[in-house]
């Protein structure tokens, strides 16, 4: 009976450092996953600094080809300038408004 308990000990205990190397594993995995989730978050926002800025960019460029004079862009060119126009048209109504 003494035996058979200690061995069902040994087992329990194999079983305990088993189960104790498994989440250790798991641990170091989670730490790395993190890491790297970490890693790849600051990469998208890096890259999606890079697009604003190539947007804005691309923009700029379709406008100052625009104002040269570029036929593909005209339509872009006018659009740019209405919306400015209705801006400043309401910039205007506003200072009517209060009195200026």
């Amino acid at each position: 009976m003494l035996g058979e308990l200690e061995n069902n000990f040994s087992v329990l205990e194999k079983k305990i450092l088993n189960l104790y190397k498994k989440f250790k594993n798991l641990s170091e995995k989670h730490a790395e996953t993190s890491e790297e989730l970490q890693k790849l978050k600051e990469e998208y926002m890096e890259e999606k600094r890079r697009n604003q800025i190539l947007a804005e960019e691309n923009k700029e460029l379709k406008l100052y080809s625009a104002i040269s004079g570029n036929a593909e862009h005209n339509r872009l060119m006018k659009n740019h300038i209405n919306r400015l126009v209705k801006e400043i048209d309401m910039c205007v109504s506003e200072l009517q408004n209060t009195g200026l």
